[in-house]
């Protein structure tokens, strides 16, 4: 099966505007058709288009701010017709994870979402979870990673992906946080995979920041970063980054 995570950006001026955007967004997602996919900084104009565009999948998160429909989300969809939902749910990065607040250090509250699917077709159950974590706290960034692992624990003997915009490098300690649980990086577990900047800003750097993590008997087929403009321009300030994995 295929899983993405892809940061789309919120919004902005000229390049960035999300009407210039959207429908860049939305091919990279239909040329690739990942059965599961995380997002970041997908406020409710995203959610709304995506759904909208991508009729095949169903999602599960709420803004980040109240809940509900307030602020960014950061949801995992999935294929309707591949997946049936078993669980799911939603939780801050903070001391009090279960209502909305920022935690430790954080300049933004930060959420992570996560669904339990079971294979329609063969009765398999894993566990998506999708974050992002804050951009300045350092803390908040080790804490918030670690709280995930340990959420995922929840579901101890179901193969788990957890995928999202980290705002760290590789050297991080909230890298450190989440693979000192026993996650592992999918760029490292596969001969077929990239040593490509995740984060460009539109073509002006290059660092890894964005994630896919697997735990509980995954094995990594691929990793891609994907580095293609669509029509030439840049559908985000982020690429994608997708892996092929079984279990």
């Amino acid at each position: 099966m295929k899983v993405m995570s892809f940061n789309i950006l919120c919004g902005g001026t000229g390049l960035k505007m999300i009407s210039t955007r959207k429908p860049l967004v939305r091919d990279i997602l239909r040329k690739y058709m990942p059965d599961t996919f995380g997002l970041q900084e997908a406020h409710s104009i995203w959610m709304k288009y995506i759904i909208k565009n991508m009729p095949e999948y169903d999602y599960v998160g709420v803004g980040r701010e109240n809940g509900k429909k307030l602020g960014e989300y950061s949801p995992v969809f999935y294929r309707k017709d591949k997946f049936e939902l078993v669980d799911s749910g939603n939780f801050w990065l903070s001391e009090d994870p279960d209502v909305p607040g920022k935690g430790w250090d954080a300049a933004c509250t930060r959420i992570c979402s996560y669904a339990v699917l079971k294979d329609k077709s063969t009765g398999k159950c894993f566990s998506h979870f999708n974050t992002h974590l804050d951009h300045v706290g350092a803390e908040a960034q080790s804490e918030g990673a670690k709280l995930i692992a340990e959420r995922a624990d929840m579901y101890p003997d179901v193969p788990t992906v957890v995928t999202g915009d980290f705002n760290v490098t590789p050297d991080s300690g909230a890298y450190k946080s989440i693979t000192g649980k026993g996650f592992l990086d999918a760029r490292h577990m596969t001969e077929n995979t990239d040593d490509a900047g995740t984060f460009h800003d539109f073509g002006k750097c290059s660092q890894i920041i964005d994630f896919i993590f697997v735990k509980n008997n995954i094995k990594v087929l691929s990793f891609k970063t994907v580095t293609e403009l669509v029509r030439g321009k840049y559908p985000s300030d982020h690429y994608p980054v997708a892996a092929e994995i079984e279990f």
